[in-house]
């Protein structure tokens, strides 16, 4: 034990204040820690984190010592001394500990010098942001910048580490979500401006909102990436203005001042009456299952996550409708618990995102795949009669799961020859580009389906095309444009009577 010193009440001239609480975040925690402010150090209690952290602390009356344990390791703390003892390491402190009348309070800084030696996750203390972190949660620093040039509103978020993120747009908020537990956000010194009435953390701690006010039209965004993270920059137009048209396939250098990244944004599309409300976007593989691999160590499961992520900022941005992921992380998911999440959530569409493979290295280009029919396991639909609340009973057609499709192929045909169109010039393509067959995710799903091989990873070239962020948008922009198109089509031929939408030729031709 260190030397003992005299017990300590609070430090003798130094007044002591409540100050703004720390939060505690670990993988299945969120909880407020409180804090004090004695002097000009921030103080916490031993008996808060003893709750918090499943800590035994021991006060010697005698010698003048606190002994604070866990799971039989210890670190020992004498008044007035700024040192510690953590399983035997002599470690320093801004401050010694003190108490205020019944309670014991150490340094915040006690968290990560002393208490992390001990304890059996890592501790990382955030004193800016008032953060504890606990374990390997991810949070990224994010910091935010307003910049207001004419009509126009530039909002920069400086992201470090680099970490995934998608955009949505409703008429009051443009939301920035990130792929993370919770953000060590900075926002702007200075109040609101231009077209922004608000720039805030959501109450997940994962989301910026920017508030929006009338003036507010349209937004551009797009990633600057950098050694250690990135800039997200959004571009707010207000609504008399024009949005910028996508940047030109044939490159030339940006206007000055421009962030040199590729657009993730296109001109609004307005949801046609009647069009698409629901669409399941499905990252295909995903935990266990990685899917392939390239050569250069690039996994499917990686790219069709990455890729489902941008496409899905692109509908909700664009097209205002409702997406939803059948994973949005590394976890392993059953085919059929993705078909499922379409069918319960009544879902308009569902597109399956994989990667192809061969065994030799020359194949290349995006296939895009839709149920087979005629490969389809020989069963029909039945009639069965069920008993109805109140009403005696009803006859209702049951049709098995493997069949659920079969009443959607001619629609997912012409999804199919939709996506083909949009993809020309624009996402290499497979010389056989469209193919049928009796694929097992698209079975059960109950709505016009397609699974879409965005190419081959066992492509040296394609691997690295694939890898890059400026040809992941552009898949996502070609995805969308093709969803459009679906959606026109069918719209035009609800509008004739009722009559089923026209399959395309090189659909139609196909054996």
């Amino acid at each position: 034990m260190l030397v003992a010193g005299a017990t300590a009440g609070a430090r003798q001239g130094s007044s002591t204040h409540a100050a703004a609480p720390f939060t505690v975040i670990s993988a299945d925690l969120r909880r407020p820690l409180p804090a004090t402010l004695v002097g000009s150090d921030v103080m916490v209690g031993l008996d808060d984190l003893a709750a918090i952290f499943q800590l035994s602390v021991k006060e010697d009356t005698l010698a003048g010592g606190l002994t604070v344990t866990h799971k039989g390791k210890s670190v020992i703390l004498t008044p007035g001394q700024p040192l510690a003892s953590a399983a035997g390491r002599i470690v320093s402190l801004p401050c010694p500990p003190s108490r205020d009348g019944r309670r014991w309070l150490v340094p915040v800084e006690f968290i990560s010098r002393a208490l992390s030696v001990v304890y059996d996750q890592r501790l990382d203390v955030r004193k800016s942001s008032r953060l504890v972190l606990v374990g390997t949660v991810r949070v990224p620093r994010v910091a935010v910048r307003e910049d207001v040039t004419g009509p126009q509103t530039r909002v920069t978020l400086m992201v470090s580490p680099k970490t995934s993120y998608t955009i949505a747009q409703d008429a009051t908020h443009v939301l920035v979500r990130f792929d993370a537990d919770a953000l060590d956000l900075t926002l702007p010194a200075a109040g609101p401006q231009g077209m922004v009435q608000a720039i805030r953390a959501s109450e997940t701690g994962a989301t910026v909102s920017i508030d929006v006010g009338p003036r507010f039209g349209s937004y551009r965004g797009s990633f600057v990436p950098q050694e250690d993270g990135g800039q997200v920059v959004l571009d707010l137009l207000p609504a008399s203005a024009e949005p910028a048209s996508p940047p030109s396939s044939r490159g030339g250098a940006p206007p000055s001042g421009a962030p040199q990244a590729t657009e993730l944004s296109s001109p609004p599309v307005q949801p046609a009456a009647g069009g698409l409300r629901t669409i399941v976007i499905d990252p295909g593989h995903g935990g266990d299952e990685t899917g392939v691999k390239g050569a250069n160590g690039a996994l499917e499961k990686d790219i069709t996550l990455a890729i489902a992520r941008r496409l899905k900022a692109l509908l909700e941005s664009r097209l205002g409708v409702r997406v939803l992921l059948t994973r949005d992380g590394d976890q392993t998911v059953a085919l059929d618990d993705r078909a499922s999440l379409s069918n319960n959530n009544m879902a308009d569409l569902f597109v399956s995102l994989q990667l192809n493979a061969s065994v030799r290295l020359e194949p290349s280009g995006a296939q895009i795949y839709y149920f087979s029919a005629e490969q389809a396991p020989n069963a029909a639909a039945s009639r069965q009669t069920l008993p109805a609340l109140g009403v005696g009973s009803r006859t209702i057609e049951m049709i098995p799961w493997e069949l659920a499709q079969l009443s959607h192929v001619n629609e997912s045909a012409l999804l199919a020859a939709s996506l083909e169109e949009a993809f020309q010039g624009r996402v290499r393509l497979s010389s056989r580009a469209i193919e049928q067959a009796p694929l097992r995710v698209l079975a059960g799903v109950n709505m016009p389906a397609v699974l879409i091989e965005v190419g081959f990873l066992t492509n040296l070239d394609e691997e690295k095309q694939l890898l890059s962020d400026a040809y992941q948008n552009t898949v996502a922009q070609a995805i969308l444009d093709g969803l459009v198109r679906f959606r026109e089509r069918v719209d035009q031929a609800k509008g004739q009577e009722g009559a089923p939408p026209p399959i395309p030729d090189p659909v139609r031709r196909r054996p």
